[in-house]
């Protein structure tokens, strides 16, 4: 009889207490959607390898007080060889294991929308409705034009059931910590720019080169462009007004659209950014060099670089090595 109650209660020990957690699987993250229910949970940790005894866990969950409707939601990191009490009291304690939100080189807002829904719970639908409100952008100080100039480039830890709202919240909260520092505000307002204005520009310096040691001396050529009243004739507004992002070649079909975007039209910076702009090309309006080029074209050669005239007669000749170059490549 003694021999028969030790067994049984090392059977129940080993069954609440034993490792519930495989030491095997390749995944040890568990996600629960907003509203689930415990059965919904229950199927996911089971799915997944993390409960072998529905009845034991259920058991352990009504008396743990963690069973209830709905579930607590979010993504849980669950380690090799713990316990189903382990399990549970991780669960039911809320600590969640955020993700990285990775946001770069997006082109439209809907890009980013589509690019937030890949690593939190809210579908692209759920972010872009919500980035489509009037009501809503009004309330935090931007419109569907210059919504694009809240986001700053980076990779953001957040929880994986951020909502919308949250996730708007943690941006305004960023971009705000991000024109504190390095005294970009004031570099702005020695610009007579406002930080939306020095995006909007930056963008279209992002869209002109990548190559950043070029960029403070193009966003200089902007300047100068906008002191001197000209237009600034970007080549990337007049893409973007048209949205014909595949193009190889900038003609008369994108220059001579009449949209606001179109800089070969309009005089000023455009509405609003033309994509995202990185970190460098923000920093390079910032701090644009002061010269008297109002002209650039592309050398021609692989590099990626421009040359810059200050004059219309040093601009024609920049544009007939651009040929050559060209031609020697057997490009032209």
């Amino acid at each position: 009889m003694l021999v028969l109650i030790i067994a049984a209660g090392i059977f129940v020990y080993s069954k609440i207490f034993g490792g519930g957690v495989p030491l095997t699987l390749d995944d040890y993250y568990i996600k629960i959607p907003t509203g689930a229910t415990y059965e919904q949970v229950l199927d996911s940790l089971m799915n997944k390898g993390f409960v072998k005894n529905e009845k034991v866990f259920t058991l352990l969950s009504e008396r743990m007080q963690y069973k209830r409707d709905p579930m607590r939601g979010g993504r849980y990191e669950l380690k090799p060889g713990w316990s189903m009490i382990q399990v549970i009291r991780h669960l039911r304690g809320g600590t969640q294991t955020p993700v990285d939100v990775v946001l770069n080189n997006e082109r439209m807002i809907e890009n980013v929308a589509a690019k937030v829904a890949r690593f939190i719970e809210p579908d692209s639908l759920m972010i872009w409705t919500l980035l489509q409100d009037d009501t809503y952008l009004q309330s935090i100080g931007y419109n569907r034009d210059n919504l694009m100039s809240l986001f700053i480039p980076n990779t953001y830890e957040m929880y994986w059931n951020s909502t919308p709202q949250q996730f708007i919240e943690r941006m305004g909260k960023e971009h705000d910590a991000f024109w504190s520092k390095e005294n970009r505000r004031q570099k702005a307002e020695t610009l007579g720019l406002t930080p939306a204005e020095v995006y909007t520009l930056a963008s279209i310096v992002e869209k002109e080169t990548n190559q950043n040691s070029e960029k403070r001396r193009m966003a200089g050529v902007y300047i100068n462009r906008i002191k001197l009243g000209m237009p600034l004739q970007a080549d990337p507004t007049a893409v973007f007004a048209r949205r014909d992002f595949d193009t190889k070649r900038v003609t008369d079909y994108h220059t001579k659209f009449d949209s606001p975007y179109n800089t070969y039209i309009y005089k000023g910076l455009p509405p609003g950014p033309i994509c995202m702009a990185s970190i460098s090309s923000i920093d390079g309006v910032l701090n644009a060099e002061e010269h008297d080029y109002i002209f650039f074209c592309s050398i021609g050669d692989n590099t990626g670089l421009h040359a810059f005239a200050k004059t219309n007669a040093q601009h024609e000749q920049n544009i007939a090595q651009y040929v050559r170059n060209l031609r020697a490549r057997g490009l032209r």
